[in-house]
């Protein structure tokens, strides 16, 4: 009587192939832009090739993005909170800047990208992300609870950054138009950084418990589940999906400049590309949070992308700005304006009472839908 045949054993490297193959579509992609990059561009003017290249790299960013957040999503279960979602979030936030900075500095000026960009992802994760993952957990579990404490600390940071971002530079009289004078810019990278950096020292040092809720804070106690992936695994693919993204945005640049400047799509279509590309994997992490009635995770991860967002992302633009001389014009039109004055006005009452329901999901879902009708029909 034969034996039956032993199962052959995988090895590290070829356990690494099959899991993490999107890793090669996406430095393949790389290479093919880097080789033959100028050729293929030279084609946009029809319509089918130029659906295709977006396709394509939008595509494979998108991926790689989800990639990052996967394997930000296991660093956090061995960190546990807060420090996971931190992980989560530097890291798209990341990918944000990088993202913008190519499509600004490449080929016509786009004064109102940065403002674009950090309004659509503050809609899209306040509106549509809050509204979806609310929606979600309340209709599986109807009411849900978080540590109200920490809603309150982001907030507290988020409504004064976001208004003296998006709001303020349309009542200065220093210089014309939607602008900042230097000295304003100074103070607001000081004050975004300033406070940026004393919520991370609450978030991580003497108040850590108002991010966190009970069982949700176990964090270290569920490693073993990921015992055959260290630390250092997760550590290292993170790092190696989001250095192909650096390139491929860039690239994506050429078709968002055709579609804007050839086409004339609406200007805030470049901001809601980029928007989409670096909300989507925490979309994705937030919705699941809350559906496994995880919803504190959710609102770290959702409160702190806009935190991180408007902290970082606009000291490193405005520096990116003043060094390269492209003008940023960071102020909102009137409609936009209202509608993130309301946004930030329900969020605040939505995170008042540490529970959650299906309405207040509702609410921000609508808040979302007006935020796309405006694009289109302002």
């Amino acid at each position: 009587m034969k034996r039956p045949a032993r199962a052959k054993r995988i090895g590290p490297l070829q356990r690494a192939m099959r899991e993490e193959w999107l890793l090669g579509v996406s430095l393949a992609t790389s290479l093919i832009f880097a080789v033959a990059g100028e050729r293929l561009f030279d084609r946009l003017d029809n319509p089918l090739w130029l659906a295709l290249i977006f396709a394509w790299l939008f595509g494979v960013v998108a991926v790689s993005a989800l990639a990052v957040a996967r394997h930000a999503d296991h660093l956090a279960e061995y960190l546990g909170e807060p420090y996971g979602t931190l992980v989560m979030t530097l890291s798209v936030t990341a990918i944000e800047v990088v993202s913008i900075s190519a499509v600004m500095l490449h080929g016509e000026n786009n004064p109102t990208l940065v403002r674009d960009t950090l309004f659509a992802i503050v809609m899209i994760i306040l509106g549509g992300m809050v509204g979806v993952s609310l929606l979600a957990g309340g209709l599986r579990h109807r009411e849900q609870h978080y540590n109200l404490q920490g809603a309150n600390a982001y907030l507290t940071v988020i409504i004064p950054l976001a208004l003296f971002s998006l709001s303020l530079p349309n009542f200065t009289v220093t210089t014309p138009g939607p602008t900042l004078s230097l000295a304003q810019q100074a103070f607001l990278v000081l004050v975004s950084i300033g406070l940026y950096g004393t919520f991370l020292a609450i978030q991580t040092g003497r108040h850590r418990g108002y991010f966190t809720l009970g069982e949700e804070d176990a964090g270290r106690e569920h490693a073993s589940v990921h015992a055959g992936r260290p630390l250092v695994w997760h550590s290292a693919f993170l790092l190696a999906y989001i250095l192909p993204v650096v390139f491929l945005a860039e690239q994506l640049a050429n078709p968002i400049d055709y579609l804007i400047e050839t086409l004339r799509f609406p200007q805030a279509l470049g901001g809601v590309i980029i928007a989409m590309l670096v909300a989507t994997p925490e979309a994705i992490g937030a919705t699941r949070a809350a559906v496994a009635n995880k919803v504190q995770r959710s609102v770290n991860i959702f409160l702190g992308s806009v935190l991180s967002t408007i902290g970082l992302t606009v000291p490193i633009m405005l520096g990116i700005s003043y060094v390269t001389d492209h003008e940023v014009h960071l102020g909102l039109e009137s409609a936009n304006q209202l509608l993130l004055a309301v946004t930030l006005a329900v969020s605040l009452v939505t995170f008042a009472s540490g529970r959650t329901n299906i309405l207040q999901g509702a609410v921000h879902v609508v808040l979302f839908a007006a935020y796309v009708m405006l694009i289109f029909e302002a």
